[in-house]
């Protein structure tokens, strides 16, 4: 069964860091693609970035992430991580990671943040005050 956890959420003050992590199991990092979203209070679920542990590639949506985000992936951890600084309170949200299938996202032409992501975590709330 596949399963994702997300762990590191906290409250931090404007300018702060976190890194977030994913941590999967019941399935091997290669053959999925995992990206992290976050939702905010009254505001849509949207994409930050994903990460393909088998080649390599990494996707960000740099509207949100203006430089600030960085993804990276531990295979022999079966984790996936995403180090966020200079933090803004807008960044306040319950952010999820979730994963999709490799094969989905070496056919798609269009943002892999937008496939069809299979398996969710539950989510951590990361809160950013001024």
């Amino acid at each position: 069964e596949v399963q994702l956890a997300e762990s590191g959420g906290d409250s931090v003050q404007t300018g702060g860091s976190l890194k977030l992590s994913c941590a999967g199991s019941g399935f091997t990092l290669s053959d999925y693609v995992i990206g992290w979203f976050r939702q905010a209070p009254g505001k849509e679920r949207e994409g930050i970035a994903c990460i393909s542990s088998s080649d390599g590639a990494r996707y960000y949506a740099e509207s949100i992430v203006k430089g600030r985000f960085t993804i990276s992936s531990d295979s022999d951890k079966n984790t996936v991580y995403l180090q966020m600084v200079n933090l803004e309170p807008d960044d306040t949200a319950v952010y999820y990671c979730a994963a999709v299938r490799y094969a989905l996202f070496r056919a798609t032409v269009n943002s892999p943040l937008l496939l069809p992501y299979e398996y969710w975590g539950q989510g951590v709330q990361v809160a950013v005050f001024s």
